[in-house]
């Protein structure tokens, strides 16, 4: 890999490694109990669902679009799962198969309706949210399902690593790859920046809107097995909440909510940096509102920020370092 090379992946990914390093030396500071491979690997077995989650909601707001039903979806998702297993008899790979492929279904629908019938995306899994937590709740009867530990081969760990880390790492990895060296992934920034040109040149935007939300849906489904996994049961709450923290995730690595712009290996970052802050606070004794608030006040930092590089900076750029032609 060449020198230039280097550098650019330096200046990518760099600045979101060093925040994450100085949010965890500071909370290791203040609590002697942060930095132990207790509150490392808890931290750790939270990671692969969100990590999941975020790789597919890089790429819907990278389209200029939002994902609100992930986090149902993942519910649905798991239910689907887990009663396969302990009420219907299903093996293992018959009922996670069922499970990805609720998701999925779910993510089609999604698309389906938001770009044929062109009602906006927020509205749209708006609505599969409450859909999806409804079905939830008819899947397992408003009850929590067990499993026990028919799961447990999805988060052993191999050579130390746990196997649903290894695989979150992975698809971050492949789903970087996809929007960095791929000409679907050049397309999707190309739709998030100018949909309307990038239709004129010919490409079928409204088929890779659609691939885009179904795969998110898919990962929400993939997603739910190392969440069940984890838990040993999922009810139909299990993923309440889950789609703030994974748009928080994103929108805290750089994905701009304005579409065309994005990195999923940094997403992963914010992932670690929103599970970081969540263990940190709990270690140091903050109370669940003041937690709440943290995280909200540092997401609207993120978002401003995005919003002054998009707007003011180009502005200084004109401004200062425009050259005005000289006058015949």
């Amino acid at each position: 890999m060449s020198p230039d090379r280097w550098k650019r992946l330096a200046a990518d990914y760099a600045p979101m490694f060093v925040i994450w390093l100085i949010v965890v030396l500071a909370f290791g500071a203040m609590s002697e109990n942060f930095l132990t491979p207790r509150t490392l690997s808890t931290i750790a077995g939270q990671v692969p669902p969100l990590a999941i989650m975020a790789c597919g909601m890089t790429l819907v707001l990278i389209i200029a679009g939002i994902d609100l039903s992930v986090g149902s979806v993942l519910a649905l998702a798991g239910t689907v799962l887990c009663v396969a297993l302990a009420h219907w008899k299903w093996p293992l790979a018959a009922a996670v198969l069922a499970g990805v492929a609720a998701g999925g279904l779910a993510g089609l629908c999604n698309g389906a309706v938001s770009v044929l019938l062109r009602v906006p995306s927020f509205i749209v899994t708006l609505g599969t949210m409450k859909m999806a937590f409804g079905l939830a709740m008819l899947v397992t009867d408003s009850e929590t399902v067990s499993v026990g530990l028919r799961l447990e081969p999805f988060i052993q760990p191999v050579l130390g690593v746990p196997v649903s880390f290894a695989v979150a790492v992975v698809m971050v990895g492949a789903t970087q790859f996809v929007l960095t060296n791929t000409v679907l992934g050049r397309h999707l920034v190309a739709i998030g920046t100018n949909e309307n040109a990038v239709r004129l040149a010919g490409v079928a935007t409204a088929r890779k809107k659609i691939v885009v939300f179904t795969l998110s849906g898919l990962l929400s489904g993939v997603a739910a097995v190392f969440f069940a996994a984890r838990l040993g049961a999922v009810n139909a709450d299990a993923g309440a909440g889950l789609e703030l923290s994974a748009i928080a995730a994103v929108v805290i690595g750089g994905t701009s909510l304005m579409g065309g712009r994005g990195s999923v290996i940094n997403s992963f970052i914010g992932v670690l940096i929103i599970l970081t802050l969540d263990a940190g606070l709990a270690q140091t004794g903050a109370r669940e509102f003041a937690k709440h608030m943290i995280t909200g006040v540092v997401i609207i930092i993120a978002v401003s920020l995005d919003a002054l590089r998009m707007n003011l900076l180009p502005r200084l750029q004109n401004r200062f370092f425009s050259r005005t032609p000289p006058r015949p």
